[in-house]
């Protein structure tokens, strides 16, 4: 699999504040930034102290960083393809004083690759696209991020395995994705709860939350959606904005 660098030439960063000024991220000023998705991720994971959590393409760490700041005591390790992230990300674990390991490793190597020993949960944000035919090619900055080179079938194998028996699997994707991410985790986990997540209250939802749990027999959970605005002018619902702020949470 090639690697696409998501930092910009010229290696601009930007340090951004998050969860309130909490959480310090540096990221590149441009190409893919992390925004609501690792936030809203970050939200439902529901670790505990003394868990260990592990992350798929972690990026330059936002979810990590930020579930830090939700859950002290919870060990962390990140994996990410793309040396220069993996480097940011080790970055934003010193500046915030998280218990994170950054690996540099393929999603598509899966997870035996690394030598680990199974982790009470599982978390990824993957890219959205696995077919280049289905958009316009992103820019060059945001390709790794978008594009599954491999297809979502890796990613979800990568995280059936990085689990163990009765460990949690949580994903953030397209909604319209939703049933071939059931299809994809249900190979060996179950119990599944879906909290759908909507621009609008009167749109679609354009993202999906789904937690899994392996070996799990229980049946689907539909829970109430997110709703991220409203009309009235202002940027984000109140409840939106509390899980932004790390007021609150999404459990599943």
């Amino acid at each position: 699999m090639t690697v696409a660098s998501f930092v910009p030439q010229g290696g601009d960063i930007v340090e951004n504040a998050l969860l309130g000024g909490r959480v310090r991220l540096r990221q590149p000023a441009k190409g893919y930034r992390a925004g609501m998705d690792a936030a809203l991720l970050a939200a439902a994971t529901g670790a505990e102290p003394g868990e260990r959590v592990i992350e798929a393409g972690c990026g330059a760490g936002a979810v990590l960083m930020q579930m830090a700041a939700r859950a002290p005591g919870v060990s962390m390790t990140g994996v990410e393809r793309d040396p220069a992230m993996a480097a940011l990300a080790r970055e934003n674990a010193a500046l915030n004083g998280a218990d994170a390991t950054i690996l540099e490793g393929d999603v598509a190597a899966g997870f035996r690759t690394l030598g680990l020993e199974p982790f009470d949960r599982a978390v990824s944000n993957p890219p959205f696209f696995d077919d280049p035919g289905a958009l316009r090619t992103p820019a060059p900055g945001k390709q790794g991020a978008w594009m599954a080179d491999n297809g979502l079938a890796a990613w979800t194998r990568f995280l059936l395995k990085a689990v163990r028996e009765g460990g949690r699997i949580v994903v953030i994707h397209r909604a319209d994705r939703l049933a071939d991410l059931l299809a994809l985790l249900g190979e060996t986990a179950g119990s599944f709860s879906v909290r759908p997540v909507h621009p609008y209250a009167d749109e679609p939802a354009k993202r999906v939350l789904v937690q899994a749990i392996k070996t799990g027999k229980a049946p689907l959970r539909l829970l109430p959606p997110l709703v991220l605005h409203d009309r009235s002018g202002g940027k984000h619902t109140a409840e939106a904005e509390a899980v932004l702020r790390g007021e609150a949470a999404l459990p599943f």
